[in-house]
Protein backbone atom coordinates (compact mmCIF):
# COMPACT_ATOMS: atom_id res chain seq x y z
CA UNK A 1 0.00 0.00 0.00
CA UNK A 2 3.14 2.18 -0.08
CA UNK A 3 3.90 2.12 -3.56
CA UNK A 4 4.17 5.80 -4.85
CA UNK A 5 1.23 5.65 -7.82
CA UNK A 6 1.23 9.91 -8.08
CA UNK A 7 4.03 10.70 -10.99
CA UNK A 8 4.54 14.15 -12.00
CA UNK A 9 5.22 15.27 -8.36
CA UNK A 10 7.56 18.08 -6.60
CA UNK A 11 7.81 18.50 -2.98
CA UNK A 12 7.73 22.30 -2.14
CA UNK A 13 9.71 23.65 0.30
CA UNK A 14 8.40 26.72 2.43
CA UNK A 15 9.35 29.77 3.88
CA UNK A 16 8.47 29.29 7.14
CA UNK A 17 10.76 26.68 8.86
CA UNK A 18 10.08 23.51 11.78
CA UNK A 19 12.55 26.06 14.33
CA UNK A 20 10.66 29.16 13.09
CA UNK A 21 7.54 27.80 14.34
CA UNK A 22 8.77 26.02 17.42
CA UNK A 23 9.87 29.68 18.38
CA UNK A 24 6.27 31.11 17.25
CA UNK A 25 4.70 28.22 19.74
CA UNK A 26 7.61 28.25 22.19
CA UNK A 27 7.80 24.93 22.31
CA UNK A 28 9.04 21.55 20.04
CA UNK A 29 6.62 19.84 17.51
CA UNK A 30 7.01 16.08 18.70
CA UNK A 31 4.94 12.66 18.07
CA UNK A 32 3.94 11.07 21.40
CA UNK A 33 2.76 7.63 20.44
CA UNK A 34 0.44 5.49 22.93
CA UNK A 35 0.41 1.89 22.13
CA UNK A 36 -0.97 -0.83 24.09
CA UNK A 37 -3.70 -3.23 24.12
CA UNK A 38 -7.51 -1.85 24.41
CA UNK A 39 -8.51 -0.72 27.56
CA UNK A 40 -4.77 -0.04 28.83
CA UNK A 41 -5.77 3.51 28.78
CA UNK A 42 -4.23 5.08 25.57
CA UNK A 43 -7.29 7.36 24.87
CA UNK A 44 -7.63 8.65 28.65
CA UNK A 45 -4.09 9.27 29.15
CA UNK A 46 -3.63 10.86 25.93
CA UNK A 47 -6.59 13.93 26.62
CA UNK A 48 -5.79 14.21 30.12
CA UNK A 49 -2.13 15.04 28.98
CA UNK A 50 -3.34 17.30 26.29
CA UNK A 51 -5.30 18.90 28.92
CA UNK A 52 -2.29 19.59 31.65
CA UNK A 53 -0.35 20.43 28.05
CA UNK A 54 -3.28 22.94 27.60
CA UNK A 55 -3.39 24.29 30.87
CA UNK A 56 0.63 24.99 30.56
CA UNK A 57 -0.26 27.02 27.64
CA UNK A 58 1.60 24.55 25.06
CA UNK A 59 -0.38 23.55 21.63
CA UNK A 60 -0.94 20.17 21.49
CA UNK A 61 -3.47 17.40 19.85
CA UNK A 62 -5.03 14.21 20.21
CA UNK A 63 -5.19 11.78 17.19
CA UNK A 64 -7.56 9.42 18.72
CA UNK A 65 -7.94 5.54 17.08
CA UNK A 66 -11.51 5.49 16.66
CA UNK A 67 -11.90 8.91 15.76
CA UNK A 68 -9.55 8.51 12.36
CA UNK A 69 -11.45 5.85 11.43
CA UNK A 70 -15.03 8.08 11.30
CA UNK A 71 -12.99 10.21 8.57
CA UNK A 72 -9.42 9.85 7.37
CA UNK A 73 -9.42 5.75 7.69
CA UNK A 74 -13.24 5.13 6.93
CA UNK A 75 -12.22 2.62 4.47
CA UNK A 76 -10.12 0.61 6.09
CA UNK A 77 -10.95 -2.90 8.58
CA UNK A 78 -8.82 -4.46 10.80
CA UNK A 79 -7.04 -7.20 8.60
CA UNK A 80 -2.99 -7.07 9.01
CA UNK A 81 -3.19 -5.24 5.62
CA UNK A 82 -5.41 -2.48 6.73
CA UNK A 83 -4.01 -2.20 10.24
CA UNK A 84 -0.76 -1.57 8.61
CA UNK A 85 -2.04 1.12 6.30
CA UNK A 86 -4.38 2.89 9.22
CA UNK A 87 -0.61 3.60 10.97
CA UNK A 88 1.02 4.22 7.94
CA UNK A 89 -1.28 6.95 7.52
CA UNK A 90 -1.67 7.97 11.05
CA UNK A 91 2.57 8.42 10.89
CA UNK A 92 2.40 10.55 8.04
CA UNK A 93 -0.28 12.65 9.21
CA UNK A 94 1.34 13.02 13.05
CA UNK A 95 4.21 13.95 11.34
CA UNK A 96 2.63 16.62 9.32
CA UNK A 97 1.10 17.92 13.07
CA UNK A 98 4.63 17.70 14.46
CA UNK A 99 6.22 20.24 12.02
CA UNK A 100 3.46 22.45 12.32
CA UNK A 101 4.61 22.35 16.13
CA UNK A 102 2.14 21.06 17.93
CA UNK A 103 2.51 18.15 20.37
CA UNK A 104 0.96 15.64 18.60
CA UNK A 105 -0.51 12.63 20.55
CA UNK A 106 -1.76 9.26 18.98
CA UNK A 107 -3.79 6.99 20.63
CA UNK A 108 -3.94 3.48 19.16
CA UNK A 109 -3.40 0.07 19.42
CA UNK A 110 -0.66 -0.33 16.45
CA UNK A 111 -0.48 -4.08 17.64
CA UNK A 112 2.40 -4.32 14.87
CA UNK A 113 5.97 -3.59 16.07
CA UNK A 114 7.23 -2.60 12.41
CA UNK A 115 4.51 -0.56 11.55
CA UNK A 116 5.25 1.90 14.81
CA UNK A 117 9.20 1.57 13.60
CA UNK A 118 8.06 2.64 10.44
CA UNK A 119 6.60 5.71 11.98
CA UNK A 120 9.47 6.60 14.24
CA UNK A 121 11.64 6.46 11.35
CA UNK A 122 9.43 9.43 9.81
CA UNK A 123 10.84 11.90 12.48
CA UNK A 124 14.57 13.64 13.37
CA UNK A 125 15.59 11.12 16.78
CA UNK A 126 14.14 12.39 19.41
CA UNK A 127 11.16 13.90 18.04
CA UNK A 128 8.82 10.33 18.53
CA UNK A 129 8.38 9.26 21.81
CA UNK A 130 7.31 5.70 22.36
CA UNK A 131 4.82 5.38 25.42
CA UNK A 132 3.95 2.12 26.07
CA UNK A 133 1.10 0.77 28.37
CA UNK A 134 1.81 -2.24 29.32
CA UNK A 135 -1.25 -3.63 31.25
CA UNK A 136 -2.03 -7.28 31.64
CA UNK A 137 -4.64 -8.95 29.45
CA UNK A 138 -7.04 -9.90 32.24
CA UNK A 139 -6.68 -6.41 33.34
CA UNK A 140 -7.53 -4.67 30.17
CA UNK A 141 -10.18 -7.25 29.55
CA UNK A 142 -11.78 -6.83 32.78
CA UNK A 143 -12.13 -2.90 31.97
CA UNK A 144 -13.75 -3.24 28.56
CA UNK A 145 -14.83 -0.29 28.18
CA UNK A 146 -16.90 -0.78 24.46
CA UNK A 147 -17.65 -4.45 25.30
CA UNK A 148 -15.22 -5.31 22.62
CA UNK A 149 -13.81 -8.11 24.79
CA UNK A 150 -16.90 -9.77 25.48
CA UNK A 151 -17.40 -9.72 21.82
CA UNK A 152 -14.40 -10.99 20.52
CA UNK A 153 -14.84 -14.03 22.96
CA UNK A 154 -18.10 -14.95 21.87
CA UNK A 155 -16.14 -14.66 18.41
CA UNK A 156 -18.66 -11.59 17.24
CA UNK A 157 -15.58 -9.63 16.52
CA UNK A 158 -12.71 -11.14 14.46
CA UNK A 159 -9.58 -10.34 14.34
CA UNK A 160 -8.83 -8.60 18.10
CA UNK A 161 -6.00 -7.94 19.28
CA UNK A 162 -5.06 -9.67 22.26
CA UNK A 163 -7.72 -12.22 21.85
CA UNK A 164 -7.19 -13.62 18.07
CA UNK A 165 -5.04 -11.07 16.81
CA UNK A 166 -1.30 -10.87 18.09
CA UNK A 167 0.45 -7.55 20.21
CA UNK A 168 3.66 -7.08 19.60
CA UNK A 169 5.34 -5.24 22.80
CA UNK A 170 7.93 -2.65 21.44
CA UNK A 171 11.53 -3.76 22.71
CA UNK A 172 12.66 -0.35 23.77
CA UNK A 173 9.96 2.42 24.35
CA UNK A 174 10.72 5.86 26.11
CA UNK A 175 8.48 5.03 28.01
CA UNK A 176 6.40 2.18 29.84
CA UNK A 177 3.56 2.59 32.12
CA UNK A 178 1.48 0.14 33.92
CA UNK A 179 -1.86 1.34 34.48
CA UNK A 180 -2.65 -1.11 36.64
CA UNK A 181 -0.60 0.17 38.84
CA UNK A 182 -0.43 3.79 38.38
CA UNK A 183 -3.52 6.33 38.01
CA UNK A 184 -4.11 8.56 35.55
CA UNK A 185 -3.28 11.22 37.55
CA UNK A 186 -0.14 9.53 38.02
CA UNK A 187 1.04 8.37 34.56
CA UNK A 188 0.09 12.10 33.01
CA UNK A 189 3.11 12.82 35.54
CA UNK A 190 5.43 10.66 34.94
CA UNK A 191 5.03 11.81 30.95
CA UNK A 192 5.14 15.27 31.75
CA UNK A 193 8.14 14.99 33.84
CA UNK A 194 9.72 12.89 30.47
CA UNK A 195 9.13 15.58 28.28
CA UNK A 196 10.31 18.02 31.00
CA UNK A 197 13.71 16.75 31.60
CA UNK A 198 14.13 16.34 28.13
CA UNK A 199 13.28 19.85 27.73
CA UNK A 200 10.83 19.01 24.49
CA UNK A 201 8.48 21.47 26.42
Amino acid sequence: MTIQKATNITWHKGDVTREDRNKLLNQKGIVIWFTGLSGSGKSTLAHALEKKLFHERKLSFVLDGDNIRHGLNKNLGFSPEDREENIRRIGEVAKLFSEAGIITMTAFISPYRSDRDKARALLEKGKFIEVFLKVPLKIAEKRDPKGLYKKARKGEIKEFTGISAPYEEPFNPEIIIDTSKHSIIESTKIIYKFLKDKELI
